[in-house]
């Protein structure tokens, strides 16, 4: 029988993907290999989003959200299973050899001191969210809360939301829950490759043989990069664990203690009428990819770093020692989401953070393969932002002729210097390599649209649904003018003066993005206009509209006037974008507006995308330094005497104009400052 859902990787990742889809109906497999050298085995179990310093906001949100889902979901598990999953809120504190500065202190932010092995980027400021408290303690303090800290403890955070799993429990009860629900496993199977038709999945390659299903997940962890070409390294992690003597009493910890290259865990573990305390230790961080092994370094360094923080623990006898590997990218962040293939899903990487991560991932990966919703946060988190292709490139800037002294030779070996790292542009998380959209309207005939269209290098091309329902004028024959196949409509609402109008003509758009074979095209390019004269939308119309729109399951595209407070009560309502003016439609009068659409990029965290009154490539251009998104260029284009060369120019300046945003602009400055350097002129 084919599975609803193949998982490949047995890991913490895939089995609660696997629990969570099959309580949602679907029939799923998964593969496993060997879970021990996994990093859902090599881990302590830390949730840990707080003391762990995360510097990217995104993954902050992620990791927050996930500990959130925590108490509930384990409680679910445990109820499903009558097993343990050792889900223990015991807060993490962080103890420190060297006192912060006072306004650190003062606003109970991130203690600056470098976290080792816990990763590189530290906040040197940060005022903690409501949500998420942390708390100074003094010598004193910190020495009375947690007895037999190290004497040079001079003091520390207490982050009392943070806790702790049984990361072994938890990966046993995912798997009792998993076999319970009639998840269906294939052990000791090893993935040998991918294969692939007209961007499809149409199986796996297996040691025991091709396994096919409907949808696809990869959560293979470390190796993921055997299979696909991501950026995912394994990082060897090694830990060990101590035994509390039976003459302590007491278990000395109640706490995490999170230090400098150390963290050290309080485990205790109930199995029938007995109970087993433990101490775990770890955990290094080597970039040795699948050596195995623990070392004798390596378990030194990380027994010195913790005597040194709970002296006691010198005199506990070692009961066990291990070894994995985590999933790491460059940013140590997961990716997330779709994949080149339309029936292949990923999540994977999740590096030191994936026990946290399991339940919101599984949450958000269920709802994109079974539901089709993306989650915003999801874009943050594409595999796309790797991609070299998508980087801004030229050649011209390296080609030998432009320089003289032999330095051609040098400087044309190095064009990984002029690429600009950009993710792509992701709404709704379907991701685009083009940031030109155009339209099909007011050109002089379907021919020179089509060539338009191709010399623009778009990828997404806007209709008017009411035309082509009506036959207007120049949108005869539009299903066949274009290739859908490789090109995604955004069905437009234009000519609609009212949210109704909007909403019903939005409905009609979708069907008509199916019959071209878009089944998944949700989007809508809203525009509500009442006012024929000056052609400006009706904000409070297309606020109305976008709201029951993204209750329908619509991506909206919501096009405005450049009004900040709009456009963020339309980010709040779900819209995919917002889309504001820069003068009104079809002037092309250029940037009329914009101070307006700066503050706009500025507080968006959705894609903007300037809309209307480009006139020139370098408006274009110009937009596109401000740190716009994208834009919607069609009057220019069609009106223009020769449009194709007019469509190459704006794709050109747009890509310029995206360039120089990444590469960063010189600082403005009111006086003249010389070129040339002033030492070592020739003088007399």
């Amino acid at each position: 029988m084919t599975s609803d859902v193949l998982i490949i990787g047995g890991g913490i990742i895939g089995l609660a993907c696997a629990v969570e889809m099959k309580l949602r109906g679907a029939n799923v497999t998964v593969l496993c290999r060997d879970h021990s050298a996994a990093a859902s085995y090599a881990a302590a179990g830390m949730l840990a989003p707080d003391a762990e310093n995360i510097a990217n906001e995104a993954m902050l949100s992620l990791c927050w959200r996930a500990r959130a889902l925590y108490p509930n979901w384990t409680s679910k598990l445990e109820e499903l299973t009558g097993l343990n999953t050792g889900y223990w809120p015991c807060g993490i504190l962080a103890p420190l050899y060297k006192k912060p500065g006072e306004h650190e202190v003062s606003q109970r932010g991130i203690p600056y001191a470098d976290r080792g092995s816990r990763g590189a980027e530290v906040k040197k400021e940060f005022i903690p969210s409501p949500q998420s408290p942390a708390y100074w303690l003094d010598k004193d303090p910190i020495h009375e809360y947690q007895p037999g800290l190290g004497v040079d403890v001079l003091g520390g955070w207490w982050y009392p939301e943070d806790g702790q799993v049984d990361n072994r429990a938890l990966v046993k009860v995912l798997r009792n829950a998993a076999v319970s629900l009639g998840v269906e496993f294939k052990d000791g199977v090893t993935v040998e490759a991918i294969t692939q038709q007209q961007g499809e999945v149409i199986g796996v390659q297996t040691n025991i043989g091709l396994l096919r299903a409907d949808h696809y997940l990869l959560a293979a962890g470390a190796w993921a990069n055997q299979l696909l070409p991501l950026p995912v390294r394994p990082r060897k992690g090694q830990m060990l664990r101590l035994g509390v003597p039976e003459f302590v009493t007491e278990l000395p910890l109640t706490r995490v203690l999170f230090g400098d290259n150390i963290y050290i865990v309080p485990r205790r573990v109930v199995s029938g009428e007995r109970s087993y305390r433990s101490i775990i230790l770890g955990a290094t961080s080597e970039d040795v990819g699948f050596t195995p092994d623990n070392t004798p370094a390596g378990i030194q360094s990380l027994l010195q770093a913790a005597t040194r923080l709970f002296p006691q623990l010198q005199n506990y006898p070692i009961q066990e020692m291990w070894w994995g590997f985590r999933p790491a990218t460059p940013d140590e962040l997961p990716i997330l989401g779709d994949s080149h293939c339309r029936n292949l899903t990923l999540a994977t990487g999740h590096h030191r953070n994936g026990i946290l991560l399991a339940p919101v991932t599984a949450v958000l990966i269920g709802d994109l393969i079974l539901s089709q919703k993306t989650d915003p946060l999801l874009t943050n988190f594409h595999y796309s932002r790797f991609q070299n292709q998508s980087s801004t490139t030229t050649s011209m800037l390296t080609h030998p002729a432009n320089f003289t002294n032999g330095y051609s030779k040098n400087l044309s070996l190095q064009p990984a210097e002029l690429k600009l790292q950009d993710s792509g542009l992701i709404i709704a998380g379907k991701t685009f390599h083009s940031r030109l959209i155009t339209g099909t309207g007011k050109y002089r005939s379907t021919g020179v649209m089509q060539k338009s269209v191709a010399a623009s290098g778009c990828q997404i091309v806007t209709v008017a649904v009411r035309r082509v329902q009506t036959n207007a004028p120049g949108h005869e024959g539009l299903a066949e003018a274009l290739d859908w196949g490789k090109i995604w409509m955004l069905p437009n609402t234009a000519g609609c003066q009212t949210a109704e109008e909007a909403i019903r003509v939005a409905r009609l758009g979708r069907e008509m993005a199916k019959l071209l074979g878009q089944e998944d095209n949700n989007f809508v390019k809203l525009e509500v206009i009442p006012d024929s004269k000056y052609l400006l939308p009706d904000p409070i119309g297309t606020l109305q509209a976008a709201e029951q729109l993204v209750k329908e399951g619509f991506a909206v595209l919501p096009y405005i006037n450049a009004d900040p407070m709009l456009a963020k009560r339309l980010e709040d309502v779900g819209s995919a974008t917002v889309m504001p003016l820069a003068a009104p439609i079809g002037s092309g009068q250029g940037l009329k507006t914009t101070a307006n659409i700066q503050i706009i990029i500025e507080n968006a965290t959705i894609p903007v995308v300037v809309d209307a009154g480009i006139g020139e490539p370098s408006d274009a251009a110009q937009a596109m330094e401000l740190g716009a998104d994208a834009l919607l260029i069609n009057s220019a284009i069609a009106l223009a005497e020769n449009a194709p060369a007019m469509a190459y120019a704006m794709n050109l300046a747009t890509v310029a104009g995206r360039m120089a945003y990444l590469a960063g602009r010189m600082p403005m400055k009111d006086y003249a400052s010389a070129s040339s350097p002033l030492t070592g002129t020739i003088t007399g």
